[in-house]
């Protein structure tokens, strides 16, 4: 049989939270999210063997396989973005 937990109506005793720990904020802040809304809608044709693929993915996460799709390629302009920013200022370096 499972332990009932008991409530209290009282004020809480602060000595009772000194093992709590502050988690640091990890959400994104709103001017991220407003960024990422930014959608075109597009047609595309892909494999059956990706469509498939990125379908099998999306069910085993629990996930849409379309957004799957779109957070891979965003993942990858961002990593191809980076990877141009770098290149640019290595070349601007060289060239003084």
């Amino acid at each position: 049989m499972k332990t009932k937990i008991k409530y209290s109506e009282g004020p809480i005793d602060i000595a009772d939270l000194k093992d709590l720990v502050r988690v640091p904020d990890f959400l994104p802040s709103p001017d991220e999210i407003a960024r990422r809304m930014d959608k075109t809608k597009i047609t595309i044709t892909l494999s059956a063997d990706s469509v498939e693929f990125f379908k099998k993915k999306a069910r085993e996460h629990d996930l849409q396989y379309q957004l799957l799709i779109r957070h891979i390629l965003d993942e990858y302009v961002a990593h191809q973005m980076q990877n141009e920013k770098e290149n640019e200022k290595t070349k601007s370096g060289k060239a003084h």
